[in-house]
């Protein structure tokens, strides 16, 4: 049976195509669901204009996107991991965990985008590729660094005289 596309169906065509199915799946699913139609005149010219519109706001999507990969592309984030003395983390770092110091940086970007062949389970630095579509893709610098525990960055403790702790601590204002 020959059915007219009215949307882009997975592995068996694009929008405005005539593809040749088998009736009970043109009756059963395509028809029903909207994504096809019988290949009449009238219905050739309206699926031309859908497919006009369908390409019209695909551009325009892809312009947002190739925006949001402008300005991701090269950033730097820093993610802090506990790790042993050797740089193993105890855990493994994520797309999730990516694109939550991402919003941190005032950049938002959906987790699905994020793509790792496998998690980062070390320390280091890390080229990550967000893929937006098949052809707009962004690099983002990860740093995975030790946590550091609440102690670091206070100075060693013959370093601060004695007195001088308390009064700038309780001063008065």
């Amino acid at each position: 049976m020959k059915v007219l596309l009215r949307k882009n169906v997975t592995r068996l065509g694009k929008i405005g195509e005539v593809v040749d199915v088998k009736p009970g799946y043109a009756r059963n699913y395509l028809l029903p669901e909207g994504l096809g139609a019988e290949p009449t005149e009238a219905n050739l010219r309206r699926v031309e204009q859908e497919k006009a519109a369908y390409l019209q706001q695909l551009a325009q999507i892809q312009a947002e996107l190739q925006a949001q990969a402008d300005v991701i592309n090269g950033r730097e984030v820093t993610i802090s991991a506990r790790a042993n003395e050797e740089g193993h983390l105890y855990g493994s770092v994520g797309p999730a965990q990516i694109a939550a110091a991402l919003a941190e940086e005032g950049v938002f970007v959906e987790a699905k985008f994020i793509d790792l062949s496998e998690p980062i389970r070390q320390l280091d630095k890390y080229d990550v590729t967000v893929r937006f579509d098949d052809e707009i893709a962004a690099t983002v610098h990860v740093w995975v660094v030790p946590v550091r525990e609440l102690g670091d960055d206070l100075p060693p403790a013959e370093d601060v005289e004695e007195g001088e702790e308390d009064s700038e601590q309780y001063s008065e204002a």
